[in-house]
C-alpha cells in the first residue's frame, strides 16, 4: 500500500516559477506513482507579492483538488513592500491559518516541510507528534541567513539574529531526514541538525528544451545581441551592480537587454532602466513559453551579491544552462556555482565588483559566436546529466520508500 504524504509549504500551483513550480511537480510526481498526497499551503501570490485576482474572493480557508493532489489553503497576509518585519508577519499569518488545516488532512506516513518558511517545519513537527509520522525537512532557502546577508535586517539587531538562529536549530533537530538543493547548503545544514542529510537538487524537465533554433520568442526576435535576465526581481540579486553594468554597456553597439520578471524590487528597477533605451522589461510569461524564451537569448545574466554564499543555489540557473546559451553570473568566488562554472566550462563567473570583466566577456561572445555555442552546449549537457527531472525525482521517491 502506497504511503500518505502531506507536503507543507507557502508556494504551490498556480505559482509556476521558483519554489512553487518544484513543490507542485514533486507532489504531482508522487501522485503519478500511486501515493496519496495532500498539500498545506497559502494563496498564490508570488512573485507579484499580491494574491492572484482569481483567488481574492475565496474563503479564508479553501480546499481544492488539482491533478489528483488535495490542496488545503489559508489566506495569508501579503505585504506590498516586503520589509524584514513585514515578512515575519507574512510568515506568522501563513502559520496561524494553516495550523487549522493540520486537522483536515488524513493521517500522513511522511510529512515533507518546505523551507521557506521555517515554520512549515514547525507545522510538520506537530503532525509528526500527533500521528507518529516521519518528518522530512527540505531547504530551498536558508531564509534567515538570506535576510541577514542581503541587508533585509539592518542595524544592530544581534539579539534578533541570535534568536532566529536558535529557533531554526530547534526546529531542524525535529527532522528524521533533512535535504537541500546544493552541496554547499548541505554542509551548512550539517551545522544546524544531526538528522540524516540528503542531496535533493532542483531539476529541469529536459524534454521541454528540444527547440529549433529557427524559432524565437516574440520578446527576443531582433537581430541584436540579446542579453536576458529572467526571474524574480528581488533582494537576492545585485541590482546596484546591474545598473553599473548598464552604464558601461551603453557604449556597445548592437546590444539589447531584456528583463522578464516581477518581484519586490520591480518598481525600483523599472525606474532606473528608464534611463536606457536599449533595455526593456516584460512581466512573467506562462511557464510553457519559458524554454522558448530562454533559448532565444544570446546570453543570460545573473548578478548576485558577493556576500551571499551558498545560502541559495539559484534554480533559474538550470533553465539558463538547459537553453544551450552561455551565461554570465556574478557573486562570491567561493560559492558552489562559481566552482561548477570553473570546473565544467559551462559559463562565466565573476565577482560583483567591476563591470569591466563582464563587458569584455560580452565583446568576446559577440565576436565569436562559435565560442558561445560551445559553452552553451557544455552547459546543456551538464544540466541534462545531473539535474534531469526524472533522475532527481526517482531518487527522491526511493528515499521516501525507505523512510
Amino acid at each position: 500500500m502506497n504511503k500518505n504524504i502531506t507536503i507543507i509549504g507557502i508556494n504551490y500551483f498556480p505559482e509556476d516559477s521558483s519554489i512553487g513550480l518544484y513543490t507542485t511537480e514533486m507532489a504531482e510526481n508522487l501522485v503519478s506513482k500511486g501515493y496519496h498526497v495532500s498539500v498545506i499551503t497559502g494563496f498564490p501570490y508570488y512573485p507579484q507579492w499580491k494574491i492572484r485576482s482569481d483567488y481574492k474572493s475565496k474563503n479564508y480557508l479553501f480546499k481544492e483538488t488539482i491533478n489528483g493532489v488535495r490542496v488545503y489553503r489559508s489566506k495569508q497576509f501579503v505585504p506590498q513592500n516586503p520589509t524584514f518585519f513585514k515578512r515575519i508577519l507574512h510568515m506568522i499569518s501563513f502559520t496561524f491559518g494553516n495550523f487549522i488545516n493540520l486537522f483536515k488532512v488524513s493521517k500522513p506516513d511522511v510529512v515533507i516541510s518546505i523551507i521557506p518558511f521555517t515554520t512549515s517545519a514547525f507545522l510538520g513537527w506537530i503532525l509528526k507528534k500527533r500521528y507518529g509520522s516521519k518528518l522530512w525537512i527540505h531547504i530551498q532557502d536558508f531564509e534567515f541567513d538570506i535576510a541577514i546577508n542581503s541587508g533585509l535586517l539592518k542595524g544592530n539587531k544581534k539579539w534578533i539574529i541570535n534568536g532566529l538562529n536558535w529557533i531554526e536549530k530547534k526546529i531542524l533537530k525535529r527532522a528524521d531526514i533533512a535535504s537541500s538543493i546544493s552541496y554547499g547548503m548541505l554542509q551548512k545544514l550539517q551545522l544546524k541538525t544531526s538528522a540524516k542529510n540528503y542531496y535533493l537538487p532542483n531539476w529541469v524537465d529536459v524534454s521541454l528544451f528540444n527547440i529549433s533554433k529557427n524559432i524565437s520568442h516574440e520578446y527576443l526576435n531582433s537581430n541584436k545581441f540579446k542579453i536576458l535576465y529572467s526571474g524574480n526581481i528581488g533582494t537576492k540579486q545585485d541590482w546596484e551592480f546591474f545598473f553599473k553594468f548598464l552604464s558601461a554597456l551603453k557604449n556597445i553597439e548592437n546590444v539589447e537587454v531584456i528583463i522578464i520578471g516581477e518581484g519586490a524590487e520591480k518598481e525600483n528597477v523599472l525606474r532606473e532602466i528608464n534611463k536606457y533605451s536599449f533595455v526593456s522589461h516584460y512581466n512573467l510569461i506562462p511557464y510553457e513559453e519559458l524554454p522558448m524564451l530562454l533559448s532565444s537569448a544570446d546570453l543570460h545574466i545573473l548578478f548576485q551579491k558577493n556576500e551571499v554564499i551558498d545560502a541559495v543555489m539559484p534554480s533559474k540557473l538550470l533553465g539558463m544552462m538547459a537553453s544551450s546559451r552561455p551565461s554570465i553570473v556574478t557573486g562570491n568566488l567561493d560559492s558552489e556555482v562559481a566552482k561548477i562554472f570553473k570546473e565544467s566550462n559551462v559559463g562565466y563567473f565573476f565577482e560583483s565588483n567591476s563591470p569591466t570583466e563582464v563587458i569584455n566577456c560580452i565583446l568576446s561572445l559577440q565576436e565569436n559566436t562559435i565560442l558561445g555555442d560551445e559553452i552553451g552546449k557544455n552547459a546543456r549537457n551538464f544540466v541534462f546529466d545531473k539535474f534531469s527531472k526524472a533522475k532527481v525525482l526517482n531518487g527522491f521517491i526511493d528515499q521516501i520508500d525507505i523512510l
